[in-house]
């Protein structure tokens, strides 16, 4: 028998295939579920069409968000490639030039002593390890962030086994600048201070848990050979809990251009001289004055070496101890110390 034509499935098929259907009509059971669901899904998507203007297709969608990607990458490399430019990583030296006779500037030196004071003998060896590793610097040179460390360390050279009588701990992060003569540092640090096993055993004193995190500013002017500088520091956290927290801090340098001789590879040496004067206000402002002249060298190599320099000095101090654990006792030295700032 031929095979019947129905005008009115000839018409719902065309109109299937026209919308995107299937092309052939389902008769009956699961066929004829799926027919009815991409028959409302073809609606569906006719009447979407027709409320919202044009459809974006899933693929379209997908090609936007992957273009909107790469653009967005493309500009924050742009930016930070432009940021890079702008800074310097691990700078050599410093725009705040270290302060000569600070006896709390980080740096490598050993110094031979001879004091007077009620908590230490009569001869004394005083040794620093510390350093200031710039971090990054501006491009356009004027400011810099570091790290600053350093271990100061006190042994008594009068018994055989050279006792260690204490060590302070300090380590902060100075923020530096430098715009024509005028330089400033701002610096957030933490001390800790500890006596010597030797010395406690020998000595009993009585041990005090100092301690403390400061915030500090200084800030400096270039006079010719002359640089004057001043500011303080503020104990934000302390122990003793009621140690007063107020530190004023001043003083003056001299450092001439001209070379007195030259050694070679081992740098040009020029005359050096400084007076720091630093009074805390638990001490009721009394005045710490140390002071230091000497022989300051300068290897002659550009780049990094021109950062670093050695000196022989002669020390001197009087007032309030610098001793962490002796904050509350006197000391007069005057001794003899060799210094390197790497």
């Amino acid at each position: 028998m031929g095979r019947e034509h129905h005008p009115q499935a000839a018409d719902d098929r065309r109109h299937l295939c026209q919308a995107g259907g299937p092309r052939d009509q389902p008769a009956h059971g699961a066929a004829g579920v799926d027919h009815h669901r991409a028959h409302r899904a073809v609606h569906h998507r006719v009447a979407r069409t027709r409320a919202g203007g044009s459809m974006t297709p899933a693929g379209c969608r997908g090609v936007a968000a992957l273009v909107t990607c790469l653009l967005g990458l493309t500009l924050a490399a742009r930016v930070g490639a432009q940021t890079a430019e702008e800074l310097e990583a691990l700078p050599p030296g410093d725009l705040f030039r270290p302060l000569l006779a600070d006896p709390k500037q980080p740096q490598f030196f050993a110094a031979y002593l001879w004091e007077k004071s009620a908590q230490t003998s009569d001869q004394v060896a005083s040794v620093g390890l510390g350093e200031n590793i710039g971090l990054v610097r501006g491009r356009g040179g004027w400011w810099q962030v570091s790290v600053a460390a350093g271990v100061f360390s006190q042994f008594d050279m009068e018994r055989p086994s050279y006792d260690l009588i204490n060590t302070d701990f300090i380590i902060g992060f100075p923020f530096t600048w430098r715009r024509g003569v005028f330089s400033g540092r701002a610096r957030v640090y933490h001390q800790s201070s500890h006596l010597g096993d030797e010395y406690l055993l020998r000595v009993h004193p009585e041990r005090v848990n100092l301690s403390f995190e400061a915030a500090e500013l200084i800030v400096a002017r270039d006079f010719g050979t002359l640089r004057g500088y001043a500011g303080g520091e503020y104990l934000v956290r302390h122990e003793p809990s009621d140690l007063k927290p107020g530190v004023l801090h001043a003083g003056l340098e001299w450092r001439p251009g001209t070379p007195l001789l030259h050694l070679g590879r081992l740098g040009s040496g020029r005359l050096v001289a400084a007076l720091d004067a630093k009074a805390p206000q638990e001490r009721e402002w009394e005045v710490g004055w140390g002071a230091r002249a000497g022989m300051e060298f300068s290897p002659g190599a550009p780049g990094i070496e021109a950062s670093r320099r050695w000196s022989i000095q002669i020390h001197a101090y009087r007032g309030p101890t610098p001793y962490g654990q002796f904050y509350l006792e006197n000391v007069s030295s005057i001794g003899v110390g060799l210094h390197f700032s790497l």
